[in-house]
């Protein structure tokens, strides 16, 4: 009994292991542990919630993109976007982020063209991260002088009040 376990197992094992390589799952012959040979074209894919900004792009209009919403109303539009699909071409080095739902994409390619002198690090800024913060803190802080000054205010007109 056990000599036809082993047999079968055996069988199995051999059958099992005469996959073509072709067949072999997309994790293996994509993943991270992959041959460069294999790898996809398209690398570092993230998946974003649009911010405020995405809805106020305005899609050129070229004769190959025409916008869907302008032929189909029930087309969606960017404003219908729950995700931003951000890729990279590993051949150019071109990023892309695309809108799940209407297929609108920006592309950007650092690499075309050199860095000017104005790009390099350590950038200029308009202001430092020390600063925003300390902008934040201060507005802040007026926030509740002023409201604490309403309640103030409103706890003497109670008193006031000729209810009282």
């Amino acid at each position: 009994m056990d000599a036809k376990v082993l047999a079968t197992g055996l069988i199995f094992l051999a059958l099992v292991g005469c996959a073509k390589k072709e067949e072999a799952p997309a994790a293996e012959a994509f993943g991270p542990f992959s041959s460069p040979g294999q790898r996809g074209r398209y690398v570092a894919v993230g998946l974003y919630t649009p911010g405020d900004m995405w809805e106020q792009l305005r899609p050129a209009v070229s004769a190959q993109s025409v916008q869907p919403a302008a032929v189909d109303p029930q087309a969606a539009s960017l404003n219908d976007d729950e995700q931003v699909v951000v890729v990279m071409d590993s051949k150019t080095g071109e990023l892309r982020q695309c809108g799940n739902l209407s297929g609108h994409c920006i592309g950007f390619n650092p690499w075309a063209k050199p860095i000017g002198v104005e790009q390099k690090s350590p950038v200029k800024l308009l202001r430092t991260a020390q600063q925003l913060k300390a902008e934040v803190m201060a507005a802040q802080e007026a926030l509740e002088r002023d409201h604490d000054k309403g309640l103030a205010a409103r706890d003497r007109a109670r008193s006031q009040s000729p209810a009282n």
